[in-house]
């Protein structure tokens, strides 16, 4: 992560969380700091559509994608993870504004915006990258699904209930066989979500390195395991039970015996920027609540 300087953006596109009509005073007012920062406004179409600002072009994400030099995104990480994924093959980095709850990628509060948002717009921030993972449904033999994840794939027990059985190999090697609710293969930014609560360890976002949770495994000796994120995974549902597989908790497909979920570091990343002075660390201690000695310095958020 590093502090930079640079020219000013030109264009900055602005995205809403999906269906919340009330952001609409908050995203006029960040449009107009854009505007008196001699920056050009990009509405997002369904923002511009739920709010009704239409005195902005209401543009696609591939139109923002070929336009925008920066997205301001305004929700909780849920947005964000959605967005980031669409804007990333256009390699425009995007500014969080925390309208959610944990807020570990939308860092910036919403008291903070006129205070932070022009400095940043001016070119001072700290830039932090990303990384994603592909991945495939391949059933008998050919790619039957698509999808991309910032956090997490997490392959799962479906509707019916009981234990899912499943194979995990890596590189083509087989490391288990197991039964359980589930696994989770999550990138150090993902390390933060589900795989935290199921006892899986916190990755620094700069380390390139993936980590494999198993959720409720019936074998209990089976613990999570840091990859490289060199490797390719693949995770092969091996009984007859109903299973899904999840991309970030927003996009899911069926699972059935015998299919595989195949998935390796995608070439494109996330660009994130932070307010100068943004520490990861603290970040931690925030929003996990962790405690500090009163003697010890606490950093910025």
């Amino acid at each position: 992560m590093s502090k930079r300087i640079r020219k000013r953006f030109k264009n900055v596109a602005l995205f809403g969380k999906p269906r919340a009509e009330s952001m609409r005073d908050t995203i006029a007012a960040i449009a107009t700091l854009v505007e008196r920062a001699g920056q050009t406004v990009l509405l997002e179409l369904e923002t511009q559509t739920t709010v009704g600002l239409d005195r902005y072009p209401g543009l696609s994400i591939e139109a923002i994608g070929r336009s925008a030099d920066v997205a301001i995104v305004l929700g909780g990480d849920g947005t964000m993870l959605g967005v980031a994924r669409e804007l990333a093959p256009y390699h425009v980095p995007l500014i969080g504004i925390n309208q959610g709850r944990l807020g570990f990628i939308t860092d910036v509060a919403l008291d903070q915006i006129e205070e932070v948002l022009p400095k940043m717009l001016a070119g001072q921030f700290e830039v932090d990258q990303r990384t994603q993972i592909d991945a495939e449904l391949v059933r008998d033999g050919a790619a039957a699904y698509n999808a991309r994840a910032l956090n997490d794939i997490v392959v799962s027990r479906g509707v019916a209930g009981g234990m899912v059985e499943f194979t995990v190999r890596v590189d083509g090697v087989t490391m288990y066989n197991q039964r359980g609710d589930g696994v989770i293969l999550a990138t150090p930014t993902g390390s933060t979500a589900y795989s935290l609560s199921a006892n899986g360890p916190i990755l620094h976002p700069s380390l390139a390195g993936l980590v494999l949770v198993p959720v409720a495994p019936q074998t209990l000796s089976n613990r999570p395991i840091a990859l490289a994120d060199s490797a390719l995974v693949e995770i092969e549902i091996t009984d007859v039970r109903d299973a899904s597989a999840h991309f970030d908790m927003q996009t899911f497909a069926r699972l059935s015996p015998g299919d595989i979920v195949r998935a390796r570091k995608a070439r494109d990343v996330v660009t994130l920027l932070h307010p100068v002075g943004y520490n990861y660390f603290a970040t931690l201690r925030s929003k996990l609540h962790w405690s500090v000695m009163p003697s010890e310095p606490h950093g910025h958020v």
